[in-house]
């Protein structure tokens, strides 16, 4: 196996995570590749995760870095890719790391097509899971080189989280971040009570 985290450390996130699969692996894989470049998880904010999937792999890179959404290091893009960006605050160094898809595409396109059938025999149902198996052995066997391609991030790290005033909302009176708060013919609104209001016009 390439992968390089201990199988106790693999347990704890399939654990974590609550299933073990083909995107968490991804994940692991992503992390393993973002400590081996800045050589520590994160304690507080000083490495930072942008993920461009909302997927099973980011339960791995939250669990394997310390990028967390509460701690504001961890950042969702959503574009649907499997690319993850990883920034280290200490020296403004950053890369981003892109899935090969032309790895283990056979096992995908065959899964797709079994996931699908809504009335699979036994034997496709069998086969599901030994898809399920045998792609998420393909990435944490495959080197990291030759599972992702990197490239390296010229712009500086997404800035640090900023704690924001609260104010309320003039519909429905509840406390709202001050960012995400809308303006509707003078008035303060949360972004529920806007798309409410907004929509009968």
């Amino acid at each position: 196996m390439s992968c390089t985290f201990s199988p106790e450390t693999i347990d704890a996130v399939i654990a974590f995570h609550g299933h073990t699969c083909p995107g968490l692996a991804i994940g692991i894989r992503a992390a393993e590749l973002a400590l081996k470049r800045f050589e520590k998880p994160s304690r507080d904010e000083e490495l930072v995760a942008v993920t461009e999937t909302d997927t099973c792999g980011v339960d791995g890179i939250q669990f394997l870095t310390g990028c967390t959404y509460g701690k504001g290091n961890l950042i969702h893009r959503d574009y649907g890719k499997s690319a993850f960006s990883f920034y280290d605050r200490t020296t403004g160094a950053g890369f981003r790391a892109v899935l090969d898809h032309g790895v283990g595409a056979d096992l995908r396109q065959e899964m797709q097509e079994l996931r699908a059938n809504n009335e699979k025999t036994a034997s496709e149902t069998k086969r599901l899971k030994e898809v399920f198996a045998e792609l998420k052995d393909v990435y944490m066997s495959l080197p990291l080189e030759e599972l992702f391609s990197v490239s390296e991030l010229p712009a500086r790290p997404p800035r640090p989280a900023v704690i924001l005033s609260s104010l309320a909302c003039a519909e429905c009176g509840e406390m709202t971040m001050e960012s995400r708060t809308r303006q509707w013919t003078g008035k303060t609104l949360c972004i529920p009570c806007f798309e409410r209001v907004e929509q009968k016009k």
